[in-house]
């Protein structure tokens, strides 16, 4: 008999709740907890990036809280077995990722197995599972950073992937909570259609895949849900929102280094449409972002196109998961640093989309959104995947 399990997935780089510790990490828990609510899923996996943000030296210990007060809330009472793994080990900096994952799971779900890859066999979970340091030696996950290869020009980064492995009811598959490489310079990224860095993104993510699927263990259907820090064909977006401009290039004195690029109309008082310098990406009409969810440029959006043999995900109905404004009086602005783009994504297997239960026509019953739109949830819009799970149980 077919049953099905409702799961929520989510993915969330936290680490502007860290730099900015107060206001935004309660309206964060009440729009994470809502989301249980209105869902009421009976397994939920909670996958976070960035954990302590960047000063994490520091914010280590606010963390460490931050997964208490999650798990204890009231609201999660009903959940009666949580896994949580947080790499904190900062010292370590050849395997410090900053990945956090916990999973909780409800107590009328019974039948439900978590996978120990160092006895390559699935143990029956009970209690409260906590793992915090560098998790070198916890066999139920599987934690890698990124050689520095796959970067050679950067600096270093806390960026890599953790993958822990399940059964619910007789259904296997793989969890992993992915970090890639971010965009470094919006001035580089113009350089070239794809960019250096979607380049760098796409090896990594292609690393992860196969690895996740070769054959030291029997492959899984598997999501892939994180920071994938995809961006927008920059070059391409650029041409097409400036064709209408007069386009100058601002060099530094000393070299032939592009400093700015400036695009001006060329009516209208010559008004600054578009400036981008390293850090900056400013454009003038900020609501073809937002407008009917980004969908005008939701065509730039190309980054996971490489994967389709091997990935999939659901229709995206939401705006660009990043860089919102961190001011918690403006949670629908876009800040000026960088280009609105879909970073935050649930990703699957073809295997994956393939025991997603779907209704018949008409009630969807797969909801794939942006946590807290209309709230401050810090630069990154926390990004949620809720359907029912095609289990064959008893």
């Amino acid at each position: 008999m077919e049953m099905y399990t409702d799961v929520l997935l989510v993915t969330a780089n936290v680490g502007s709740l860290f730099d900015n510790v107060g206001e935004i990490e309660s309206d964060w828990m009440r729009e994470f907890f809502g989301t249980v609510q209105s869902h009421k899923p009976r397994f939920i996996a909670l996958h976070f990036q960035e954990v302590g943000g960047k000063d994490y030296m520091v914010n280590m210990g606010h963390a460490e809280n931050f997964f208490c007060n999650i798990e204890s809330n009231e609201e999660m009472r009903d959940f009666d077995r949580v896994c949580t793994y947080v790499d904190n080990h900062f010292k370590n900096v050849d395997s410090f990722t900053a990945l956090g994952s916990m999973y909780f799971i409800h107590k009328s779900l019974k039948n439900i197995y978590q996978y120990d890859f160092n006895v390559k066999d699935f143990k029956a979970v009970s209690g409260q599972n906590k793992y915090v340091g560098s998790l070198d030696e916890v066999t139920t996950v599987e934690k890698e950073k990124f050689l520095k290869n796959f970067w050679p020009d950067f600096k270093w980064s806390r960026k890599g992937f953790m993958r822990t492995r399940w059964i619910i009811h007789n259904q296997g598959l793989d969890l992993v909570n992915v970090h890639l490489f971010h965009d470094a310079s919006n001035l580089i990224a113009c350089n070239a259609s794809p960019s250096i860095y979607s380049d760098n993104r796409q090896k990594a993510l292609r690393y992860v895949i196969n690895r996740i699927s070769d054959s030291s263990y029997t492959p899984l259907p598997f999501f892939l849900f994180g920071d994938f820090n995809f961006r927008l064909d920059t070059l391409s977006l650029v041409q097409n929102l400036s064709t209408s401009a007069v386009v100058q290039t601002v060099k530094k004195d000393s070299s032939n280094e592009v400093e700015k690029i400036i695009c001006e109309q060329k009516d209208n008082d010559h008004k600054v449409l578009l400036h981008i310098e390293t850090k900056i990406f400013a454009y003038l009409h900020q609501a073809v972002f937002t407008e009917d969810n980004g969908r005008a440029i939701l065509k730039y959006d190309k980054e996971i196109s490489a994967f389709q043999d091997v990935i999939t995900e659901e229709d995206i109905l939401f705006p660009p998961s990043y860089p919102y404004c961190e001011d918690y009086t403006k949670p629908t602005q876009y800040m000026n640093t960088r280009c609105p783009s879909w970073c935050d994504r649930i990703l699957m297997s073809h295997t994956a989309q393939d025991i997603i239960h779907r209704r018949d026509e008409g009630a969807s019953s797969v909801v794939y959104n942006t946590m807290g739109p209309n709230v401050c949830m810090g630069d990154h819009k926390p990004v949620f995947l809720s359907f029912a799970l095609k289990t064959n149980g008893h």
